[in-house]
């Protein structure tokens, strides 16, 4: 659907640009958009890169172990429904810390594959299950420590301070996290009152 959204988007461009005489500025738009996106797109994988290193060598050290350690009493209980050793737990606690670091890249592999788990739980209905449910609005208000990404975005494009969007970035996924699980809370519990 969203392909024929995007497809639907560049034929209407493209049609008004014939019409009103503009096709040499939609030529330029789309050699310089593209020479921007190479621009960030190498930007961006050098700082990836740097990250996903850092993250592999907390992870040969023992701290994301140590870090998982400590977050397992919270997921727990975010997720009661969740076996502690299943492996649907290991991917959600990755998937949380990954996305901690900023790291969304390597976040989402670790959320499709919780998903899958959680999926497997819930006895490979269609349907979501008060898990799932958590999840989605956990990964999608993830609290955020270091946005690596938009660090990442901010160097590229020559920013005065680029790290200066590390204490905003932290208090607002910190008040969306929150919003996330007080709002799946009070609909999960208004809906097993109501069941």
């Amino acid at each position: 659907m969203v392909n024929y959204i995007w497809v639907g988007m560049t034929i209407i461009g493209i049609v008004f640009a014939l019409i009103n005489g503009k096709m040499e500025d939609v030529n330029k738009a789309i050699f310089s958009g593209a020479q921007d996106a190479v621009t960030l797109c190498i930007g961006l994988i050098s700082i990836l890169v740097f990250w996903l290193g850092m993250m592999r060598i907390a992870q040969e050290a023992g701290l994301l172990e140590k870090l998982s350690k400590l977050f397992r009493p919270l997921v727990k209980r975010l997720f009661p429904e969740v076996p502690v050793n299943h492996p649907a737990m290991g991917y959600i606690l990755s998937n949380m810390i990954s996305n901690m670091f900023g790291l969304g890249n390597a976040a989402t592999p670790l959320g499709i594959k919780a998903m899958e788990e959680l999926k497997k739980l819930n006895g490979g209905k269609n349907s979501a299950s008060r898990s799932m449910v958590t999840f989605l609005a956990i990964n999608t208000a993830s609290i955020t420590i270091i946005p690596t990404t938009v660090i990442a975005i901010r160097m590229t494009y020559n920013s005065a301070s680029p790290t200066e969007i590390v204490v905003p970035t932290l208090i607002a996924t910190i008040l969306s996290a929150l919003g996330a699980i007080l709002i799946d809370r009070y609909f999960y519990y208004r809906r097993s009152r109501k069941g």
